[in-house]
């Protein structure tokens, strides 16, 4: 089953002209897709296209996900200063209508699942920013989304804190199996996250070609180790390279 694609789309801006496409892509359900590219490929552009923030310019973007079933995290936390992280992580809920105590009690158990169980009460200026990452996980979450939208979520984080959420990421896919588009300048985090992985050409971004990441999900310990993702990573990286990637 088809949860969400893009069919030919384009996007042209008045200030710089066209910025993606065409540019197709199609996302199973339950299905882990990476998409990486040099800059100003229009990564995010296809983002937006696919969480209905932004309409294409040509083309077409077809979605199943109903209204609170598509989830999105972006490069910042975006938490509101003055709210506690499990009033944070209530907001979607409130703002679908969810009761006062409902809405705390499910975000205490998001909370719960990215590991901050215990810290429901800190302000984000309270937090580090692996754990600011981690209410916006939660926050995400917490409607159990269909299609949960990963905008370089751990792009400003140190080497271990990102592989650390990358692993909680897979661990949380699995227990509910949301399809999942993850946006990354890291092709080895693309191919750790992914099971397919779709390479884009600078902007304006179009498909530059994609591979299949063999192994299971969530990864087990050492696979970063394996022949088989060494051989995925610079093949993904040659499909970099041969798209003109700068």
């Amino acid at each position: 089953m088809t949860v969400a694609a893009l069919d030919g789309v384009e996007v042209d801006y008045a200030a710089r002209g066209r910025a993606l496409g065409p540019f197709s892509l199609s996302l199973a359900q339950g299905e882990i897709v990476a998409l990486v590219g040099p800059s100003g490929c229009g990564k995010s552009t296809a983002l937006r296209l696919l969480a209905g923030l932004e309409a294409p310019t040509r083309g077409e973007v077809r979605r199943t996900p109903g209204r609170g079933e598509t989830a999105v995290v972006f490069q910042a936390p975006t938490l509101a200063p003055w709210l506690s992280a499990r009033a944070n992580a209530a907001l979607p809920l409130e703002l679908a209508g969810v009761a006062g105590e409902t809405a705390r009690e499910r975000a205490a158990e998001a909370l719960d699942r990215v590991g901050l169980g215990g810290a429901e009460d800190a302000r984000p200026a309270q937090l580090s920013g692996g754990m600011a990452m981690r209410v916006s996980l939660a926050r995400a979450l917490v409607t159990g989304p269909k299609l949960l939208l990963l905008d370089e979520p751990f792009a400003a984080l140190d080497e271990i804190t990102r592989r650390a959420l990358a692993d909680d990421v897979l661990a949380l896919w699995a227990t509910t199996k949301p399809a999942i588009v993850f946006v990354t300048h890291n092709v080895e985090e693309a191919v750790y996250m992914a099971a397919r992985v779709v390479v884009m050409t600078p902007g304006p971004g179009r498909a530059a070609g994609e591979g299949a990441v063999d192994g299971p999900l969530p990864r087990p310990a050492g696979f970063r180790t394996t022949p088989q993702f060494r051989q995925t990573v610079e093949a993904v990286s040659d499909l970099l390279a041969a798209g003109g990637a700068r």
